[in-house]
């Protein structure tokens, strides 16, 4: 089965996403410095620029670099003056993720800060709101990384969350997996959030089987 997801998702990117050196020179990159594959794939990256550009967001957060490879594929859908702010805590993939950057000729459009989520984050106050807010980080975290996209949201802000079905495993309320758990608690929250209107959609492909949320920020 997962060799037929990934052929579709292969067939889509061949025949609807351009050839773009510079993501191929972002992922041989990050393979290179031995970073985990968990990049969004190519399709993937051109749905969130896709977001990006439908609601016309000119401030994003991301929370959860590791390479970058995500942070690009945003960063370029911004108007001129925009500004996408990441956050990554391994120092590792942060120099290869500002290697990246580079190489986009982004340096100038994406602020990456370097330490643990929950140090930097309260040093963005004077940053927000913002437009749009992708959390892709540790998934024990996300409860935490949620309260703090509502504080620095503004109503319209669009707020997704990534890798939330996890092979299925969210269905276990008995799971011993912390990431499960954060995860669980993370769509217990978005759910009760009467400021929010949220889904979230299973999806498979070359990533194996696995999902996101989306919310929007009412009020």
């Amino acid at each position: 089965m997962q060799q037929q997801w990934s052929d579709v998702d292969n067939y889509l990117v061949r025949s609807l996403i351009p050839n773009d050196p510079v993501f191929e020179k972002i992922l041989a990159n990050n393979h290179a410095a031995g970073l985990p594959a968990h990049d969004v794939a190519p399709n993937q990256g051109m749905f969130l620029q896709l977001l990006v550009q439908i609601t016309g967001a000119k401030n994003i957060l991301e929370i959860g670099t590791l390479g970058a490879y995500s942070s690009v594929w945003m960063a370029r859908a911004l108007p001129a003056g925009g500004k996408l702010v990441t956050l990554e805590a391994d120092p590792h993939h942060a120099e290869v993720a500002k290697k990246n950057i580079k190489l986009a000729e982004l340096a100038g459009v994406i602020e990456l800060l370097v330490g643990p989520a929950v140090e930097s984050l309260p040093h963005l106050a004077s940053q927000a709101p913002f437009d749009l807010i992708f959390i892709d980080a540790d998934k024990p975290g996300n409860p935490v990384y949620l309260a703090w996209a509502l504080k620095y949201s503004r109503p319209g802000t669009l707020i997704i969350g990534d890798n939330v079905v996890r092979d299925g495993a969210v269905t276990d309320p008995q799971s011993n997996d912390l990431r499960v758990q954060g995860v669980r608690k993370f769509i217990e929250l978005l759910g009760e959030n009467p400021r929010l209107t949220a889904t979230a959609l299973q999806t498979v492909g070359s990533k194996g089987w696995d999902g996101f949320t989306l919310a929007r920020v009412n009020g």
